[in-house]
C-alpha cells in the first residue's frame, strides 16, 4: 500500500496551521501538497511541494478531490470540499482540528446552507471566531493523533 499524502485546501488555511503541517510532513516523511490559486512561499523540502491552480470558484477543492487517492489527509475548513473527501474514502480535518466524519458531514452541510440562507436574505450571522491558541493545540493533537494511525 503507498503511503497516505496530505493535501491542504491552502488559500484560506492560516499560516500557524500551515507550519505545523511543514514540520509534521518532514517528521513523519510524509508528501504534504498546498493547493492555492496564489503563489505560496513554503520551506524547501523533498516532501512539501504547492500546485498552483488557476482563479475560479471550487478550482483547488476540485483539483484536490480530483488529486488525492482513499486514505489521504485532507485539511479544509471548506464543508462541501470535506463531504467529497469522505466520499472519496480520504480523511478530512479542518483547521481547528475538527474531524470531518461520514455521521457529522450531513449536518454540517445542512447548517452551512442554514447560514447561507439567513446570509442571503440579510441577517447578520456574523463570521467565525478569531483563530486561538487553543484552536492551534486542538489541530496539532488531531494531526497527531491521524498521523499516528497506520495508513
Amino acid at each position: 500500500m503507498s503511503r497516505r499524502e496530505i493535501w491542504v485546501d491552502a488559500d484560506a488555511c492560516p499560516r500557524v496551521i500551515k507550519e505545523i503541517l511543514y514540520r509534521a510532513a518532514e517528521r513523519k516523511g510524509l508528501q504534504l501538497t498546498l493547493v492555492a490559486n496564489q503563489s505560496l512561499e513554503v520551506p524547501p523540502s523533498r516532501y512539501i511541494r504547492t500546485t498552483r491552480v488557476g482563479a475560479g470558484f471550487d478550482v483547488a477543492d476540485n483539483h484536490i478531490v480530483q488529486q488525492m487517492k482513499a486514505g489521504d489527509l485532507v485539511i479544509t475548513a471548506d464543508i462541501p470540499l470535506a463531504s467529497e473527501v469522505i466520499e472519496k474514502g480520504g480523511v478530512a480535518l479542518n483547521p481547528r482540528g475538527e474531524l470531518y466524519t461520514v455521521d457529522n458531514i450531513r449536518q454540517r452541510l445542512n447548517m452551512r446552507d442554514f447560514m447561507e440562507t439567513l446570509r442571503s436574505s440579510g441577517i447578520d450571522t456574523g463570521g467565525p471566531a478569531s483563530f486561538s491558541q487553543a484552536d492551534r493545540r486542538a489541530f496539532a493533537n488531531a494531526l497527531d493523533r491521524l498521523l499516528a494511525k497506520p495508513a
